[in-house]
C-alpha cells in the first residue's frame, strides 16, 4: 500500500465512524507558546481536551506534521526515527472511551477493508493497573493473554511516569500496538492514549477520574508504511527513497543500507525534508528557538556531506525533489522551492566558509584531551566553537561520542549565558494550572462584541488578583490605588484582546458605585482579560457593568490595522509573493511589520510601496469582512498566515470591493484576520513609512505611521528640509546636490592637509558658507519630492534623515576648522622633506631634524618622517604640530642605522611629550606622543636636542 493510500484511508476510516477530519496544524505554533514544534497531533486540540473551548465536534481525525529533535541521534541509525514525520490521529472529548478505540483501532488494522494485517502478526501493551483495557483486548477482541503484556508507568503511561514523578495534571494509561514481521524486531505502529485521570500531588491516591473522558491516539504514517510496503526500514518507503536516492546521486556516491555513507545519506534526507516544512513556513535558520533548530538540522547534514566529501552547497537541490515526493498532501510546498531552495543554499555556504577550521579546531581539542588524559570536552570550548565557526554543540557532541568523550552541556549553558545567546532547545509548560486555567473550563469562551459596537452592558464573572503563580480569584475588590493590576473576566465585551499583531484595547468598565479603569486587554485561550485598576467603590463578581472602550484610541489602532494589510499588498506587489509577514504589532497610528525578504529594500522599491498604498488610501475604497467556513476562505484566494491559529469558521477580511460574495476581481486584499478595521481605507488619512531594516536572516522590517502620526511627521520632515536648505543657503531640491559638495570640500581640505600643500581657492558654496538662494520662480516641490529629497542627503551622510540638520551643522564647522589649519600651515612657511633637511643640526654623522610644523596632521608627519628616512641613511626626526590652543601633537622617527645602535623613538618623543604636559611612545623605529601645553614647544624642542645628543652619544 502506497504511503499517499494509506493517509486517505486512515482519515476515511474514521470519518464512518463519526469523526470530523480537520487539516494538519502547521508545523510552527506561533500561538503556542509551550512548543517550538508542533510535536503531536493533540496539540491543536489541547483546549478541546481540557474542556476551555466550546466544542463544535467532539470526535475528530488528522494526519499531522509533527518534528522532534528529542532523538536526533538516533535519525539515520535506526529503522523508524525521525525528526520530521506525519502522525495519524484519531480523538475523543467526551465521547467514546477505551472500548469504542480499541475495537475501532483493530478493525482498521486487520479488515480487509482497510490495510488488512494478519490479527497474529500484532500484539498489544496495558498499563499494568489498567484491567479495563486488558479485558478488551482479550475478551473482546479474543487477543491470546501472550499477546498481551503489562507495562509499568514509564512505559505505559502518558506522561511517562507522570503517577510518580509528575507533572500534575491532564494524564492517562495507554495501550501500544505492536507488529511482528517474519524477521527482524517487533515495531511499535499504534498508541491509544487514555486521558482519564487529572493528577494532583504526590502518591498515593494522587489520580483523580476526569469527569470527561478523552481518547487521543496517534499511528506513526512512515512506521506503518514501512509495515505494509514490507521494507527494512521508513526511509525505504515509496515517499522517502526517491529523496536518499536523490542524495546519493547528488552526493556522488552509490546508497546502500548498510554503512556510514548510507546512514548519512538517510540523516540528509530526513533533515533536508525537515527543513523544507520548517522554512516553506517562514521560519529561517538563526540564533534562537525554532530558528536554531532549523539551522542546527541544516548544519548537521551539511556536516554529513562534507564527511562524504563535499565541499560545495548541496542539500538546496534535494529541495524541489522533496516537494515533489510531499506533493499529494502538501502541494503548497512546490510554490516555495526556489526561496527555500535560496535560503538553504546561503546557510550552507556561510557554514561551509567555516567547517574546516572548525574541524581543525576540534581534533587539537581531542588531541589535547587524549594528551591530558581528559574524557569531557570543555562546555566553554565547545561554546567558543560555536560562536566563532558556526559549529552546533550537539555536532560537536556527536563527533566527542564517536572517540568516546563526554560533553559539558552545563559548561557550554554557562557560557553561552554569558554572551547573551538561548539556543531556545527547552520546551515550555505543556498545561498550565491557575485561577485562569479554572475560569476558561467554567466559561469556555467570552463573546466578543467590539466589531459592531465600542459599548456594552456585561457580568463580572471572574476577578483574579496578584501575579502568576501566586493569583488568586476574588469575590469581591474594594482595595483603591493597587500597585499590581486586577485581572477582570466578564461573560461578554466590546474590549479587543491583543492578538494578531495588535495590541489590547483600553477603557474603563463601570457599575453601582464603582469604576475600573482598563490599561490592557489581553486574550488567554478564548477568554477575554482586561487588565486594569479599581479607581473608585467596589467590585463584586456577578455585578452587572457598562463596558466603555477608548474609541479616540481603538480608532487611531484601526488605522493602522487597516494600513498594514494594504502595505501586504504592496509589497507583495513590488517585491514577490514570497514578501509575506512574519510578525507585527499594531498600536495607535503606528505599525511595525516584519516580512520575508531576502535582501534590503531599495530606495525606488520602498518608495513604490508607499505610492501603492497611498493611492489606495486615496481611492477610498471599501472594507469588509464576513464569516464563512475556512476552505471557502482558501477557495477565495484569502492569504494565510503560517503559524497563525485560524478558527473555523473564519473571519476574512476584504479590500477593494463591498462584495459579500465571492472574490472579487476589484479586491486587493484578502486576509484572514480577526483584528478591528476601518470602513474605507481613505480613514486611515495618512501614511508614512520611517525605517527599513533586517531584523535576521532573510527577514525584514518597515515601522510606519498613519492618521495624526503620519501627519505630524510628514510636517517635521518639511520643516527638517527647510532648515537644512537654510543652512546651505540653497533650494529644497538642491539640498543633495549641497551636501555633497559640502563633503567632498570636508574630503579634499583633510586630503591637502595630510598631503602638506599649500591653501587653494574654493567657491562659497564648496566651503559650506551660504550662497545665493536659487530662483523661487519654480513651482513648490510636493510632498514625495520632499521626502525623497532628505532622505538622498540623509544617505550621502550616512544618518538618519532627521539628523541631517545636525551632521551639515558639524561639516559646516568641521570646515571652518580645517581651512583654520590650512591658514595656520600657510602662515608657517613651506614644507617639505627638503626644507626640513635644509634647516637640520650636525651631531656625527646623523642629521638631525627638530621642527614646528603647525597645521600639519600626524599622518603628514609620518610621511614627511619617512621621505627624510629615504634621503637621509643616518637621521632622527622629531616634529610637531600645534592642533588647537590646548593640544600639540609630536612624532619621532630615527633610521635603521640608529634603531641598531640602541637609539629609540619612543623613549625621544616620551621625554619632549613631558615638557609639554603629555605623553606617549610607540615602536623604537616611529612613535608618537601629545601635550596640553603648545606655548611650551620652544622649551619642548631644548629637550628634544638634548636627549638626542645624550643617545647618539651613548
Amino acid at each position: 500500500m502506497q504511503t499517499n493510500e494509506l493517509r486517505d484511508k486512515y482519515l476515511a476510516f474514521f470519518e464512518t465512524k463519526g469523526h470530523t477530519r480537520r487539516p494538519s496544524d502547521v508545523l510552527v505554533p506561533t500561538w503556542d507558546p509551550s512548543v517550538l514544534f508542533t510535536p503531536a497531533g493533540m496539540n491543536q486540540f489541547k483546549d478541546h481536551f481540557l474542556g476551555k473551548v466550546k466544542l463544535d465536534f467532539t470526535r475528530a481525525a488528522t494526519c499531522q506534521k509533527c518534528l522532534r529533535t528529542g532523538d536526533i541521534d538516533n535519525v539515520g541509525r535506526t529503522a523508524y526515527h525521525h525528526t520530521f514525520f506525519e502522525m495519524l490521529g484519531n480523538f475523543s472529548f467526551g465521547d467514546y472511551f477505551k472500548r469504542d478505540a480499541i475495537h475501532w483501532t483493530w478493525e482498521f488494522l486487520t479488515d480487509k477493508k482497510w490495510l488488512g494485517i494478519e490479527p497474529g502478526r500484532l500484539s498489544a501493551t496495558v498499563y499494568q493497573d489498567d484491567d479495563e483495557a486488558y479485558m478488551i483486548w482479550e475478551q473482546d477482541i479474543k487477543l491470546p493473554p501472550a499477546r498481551i503484556v503489562r507495562m509499568d508507568e514509564d512505559e505505559n503511561f502518558w506522561p511517562a511516569s507522570a503517577p510518580s514523578q509528575g507533572p500534575d495534571g491532564v494524564c492517562g494509561p495507554c495501550s501500544e500496538i505492536y507488529f511482528h514481521p517474519d524477521d527482524g524486531n517487533e515495531v511499535e505502529i499504534w498508541n491509544l492514549v487514555f486521558a482519564q485521570f487529572n493528577r494532583v500531588g504526590d502518591p498515593p491516591k494522587n489520580l483523580r477520574p476526569l469527569p470527561s473522558k478523552n481518547i487521543d491516539t496517534g499511528m506513526g504514517l512512515e512506521r506503518t508504511a514501512a509495515v505494509l510496503q514490507g521494507v527494512e526500514t521508513n526511509y525505504h518507503i515509496d515517499i522517502l527513497r526517491p529523496i536518499v536516492e536523490a542524495a546519493a546521486d547528488i552526493c556522488g556516491t552509490a546508497y546502500e543500507y548498510r554503512g556510514e555513507t548510507g546512514r548519512r545519506l538517510r540523516r540528509i534526507t530526513d533533515h533536508v525534508r525537515a527543513c523544507t516544512f520548517a522554512i516553506h513556513e517562514n521560519v529561517y535558520p538563526g540564533p534562537n528557538q525554532a530558528k536554531y533548530v532549523v539551522r542546527r538540522l541544516l548544519r548537521r547534514a551539511v556536516l554529513d556531506g562534507h564527511q562524504i566529501g563535499l565541499r560545495e552547497p548541496f542539500l538546496h537541490k534535494l529541495v524541489a525533489v522533496v516537494a515533489e515526493a510531499m506533493r499529494h498532501p502538501y502541494p503548497e510546498l512546490s510554490e516555495t522551492v526556489e526561496r527555500v531552495s535560496g535560503v538553504i543554499e546561503k546557510e550552507e555556504a556561510n557554514f561551509l566558509g567555516t567547517i574546516d577550521a572548525g574541524l581543525e579546531r576540534i581534533d587539537r581539542v581531542f588531541d589535547e584531551m587524549q594528551q591530558k588524559d581528559r574524557v569531557t570536552v570543555d562546555g566553554a570550548v565547545a561554546a567558543e566553537l560555536y560562536q566563532t565557526y558556526g559549529v552546533p554543540p550537539e555536532l560537536f557532541q556527536t563527533l566527542a561520542a564517536e572517540r568516546n568523550f563526554t560533553f559539558d552541556w552545563d559548561g557550554f549553558d554557562r557560557a553561552m549565558q554569558q554572551h547573551g545567546i538561548d539556543s531556545g532547545a527547552g520546551q515550555r509548560e505543556l498545561f498550565k494550572t491557575g485561577p485562569m486555567e479554572s475560569l476558561k473550563r467554567a466559561l469556555h469562551y467570552t463573546e466578543f462584541l467590539g466589531y459592531e459596537s465600542t459599548e456594552s452592558k456585561a457580568v463580572v464573572k471572574g476577578i483574579v488578583a496578584g501575579r502568576a503563580p501566586d493569583d488568586r480569584p476574588c469575590d469581591k475588590m474594594n482595595e483603591i490605588g493597587h500597585e499590581q493590576p486586577v485581572r477582570l473576566v466578564l461573560d461578554r465585551t466590546p474590549f479587543y484582546g491583543e492578538s494578531g499583531g495588535q495590541v489590547g484595547d483600553m477603557g474603563k468598565i463601570t457599575g453601582p458605585n464603582f469604576e475600573f479603569q482598563v490599561i490592557d486587554t489581553q486574550k488567554d485561550g478564548d477568554l477575554l482579560v482586561h487588565f486594569g485598576h479599581l479607581t473608585q467603590g467596589e467590585i463584586s463578581e456577578g455585578v452587572q457593568v457598562t463596558a466603555v472602550v477608548d474609541t479616540e484610541r481603538r480608532q487611531a489602532i484601526r488605522r493602522a490595522h487597516s494600513a498594514t494589510h494594504i502595505m501586504h499588498y504592496a509589497l507583495q506587489k513590488n517585491l514577490g509573493g514570497h514578501a509575506q509577514q512574519q510578525g507585527s504589532k499594531v498600536d495607535e497610528d503606528w505599525l511595525r511589520f516584519d516580512f520575508t525578504n531576502p535582501a534590503a529594500v531599495g530606495v525606488d522599491e520602498l518608495a513604490a510601496i508607499q505610492q501603492d498604498v497611498v493611492e489606495r488610501i486615496e481611492a477610498a475604497e471599501p472594507i469588509v469582512w464576513q464569516t464563512l467556513p475556512l476552505i471557502e476562505a482558501r477557495e477565495a484566494g484569502a492569504m494565510m498566515l503560517f503559524g497563525e491559529k485560524y478558527p473555523d469558521p473564519v473571519r476574512m477580511v476584504s479590500m477593494g470591493s463591498a462584495s459579500m460574495g465571492a472574490a472579487s476581481k476589484d479586491q486587493f486584499s484578502r486576509e484572514l484576520c480577526g483584528g478591528t478595521h476601518l470602513d474605507s481605507t481613505g480613514e486611515v488619512e495618512a501614511f508614512e513609512i520611517v525605517s527599513e531594516e533586517g531584523v535576521s536572516v532573510g527577514t525584514r522590517r518597515v515601522v510606519a505611521l498613519t492618521g495624526q502620526r503620519a501627519q505630524e511627521h510628514m510636517e517635521t520632515t518639511r520643516t527638517i528640509l527647510t532648515d537644512t536648505a537654510a543652512k546651505l543657503g540653497v533650494a529644497l531640491l538642491e539640498v543633495p546636490g549641497a551636501v555633497k559638495a559640502l563633503s567632498d570640500r570636508v574630503r579634499a581640505l583633510k586630503k591637502q592637509i595630510a598631503g602638506g600643500g599649500p591653501a587653494s581657492e574654493v567657491s562659497a558654496t564648496e566651503a559650506g558658507e551660504p550662497a545665493e538662494t536659487t530662483s523661487t520662480a519654480q513651482a513648490a516641490p510636493d510632498y514625495r519630492e520632499i521626502k525623497s529629497s532628505l532622505q538622498n542627503a540623509a544617505r550621502m551622510l550616512n544618518v538618519a534623515a532627521h539628523d541631517v540638520p545636525h551632521r551639515v551643522t558639524a561639516l559646516m564647522r568641521e570646515v571652518d576648522e580645517l581651512q583654520q589649519k590650512l591658514a595656520e600651515r600657510a602662515a608657517a612657511g613651506p614644507l617639505s622633506a627638503d626644507d626640513l633637511l635644509a634647516a637640520a643640526e650636525a651631531i656625527g654623522d646623523t642629521r638631525v631634524v627638530i621642527a614646528d610644523t603647525s597645521g600639519a596632521g600626524a599622518n603628514l608627519l609620518r610621511q614627511l618622517i619617512d621621505q627624510l628616512r629615504q634621503k637621509e641613511s643616518s637621521v632622527a626626526v622629531l616634529l610637531a604640530s600645534r592642533e588647537a590652543d590646548d593640544k600639540v601633537t609630536l612624532v619621532a622617527g630615527i633610521s635603521q642605522d640608529l634603531q641598531d645602535r640602541g637609539v629609540d623613538a619612543g623613549q625621544w618623543v616620551r621625554a619632549t611629550a613631558a615638557a609639554v604636559g603629555g605623553g606617549g611612545g610607540g615602536r623604537a623605529d616611529m612613535a608618537q606622543a601629545g601635550g596640553k601645553h603648545p606655548e611650551k614647544l620652544p622649551e619642548a624642542f631644548d629637550v628634544a636636542r638634548e636627549h638626542i645628543r645624550e643617545m647618539l652619544a651613548s
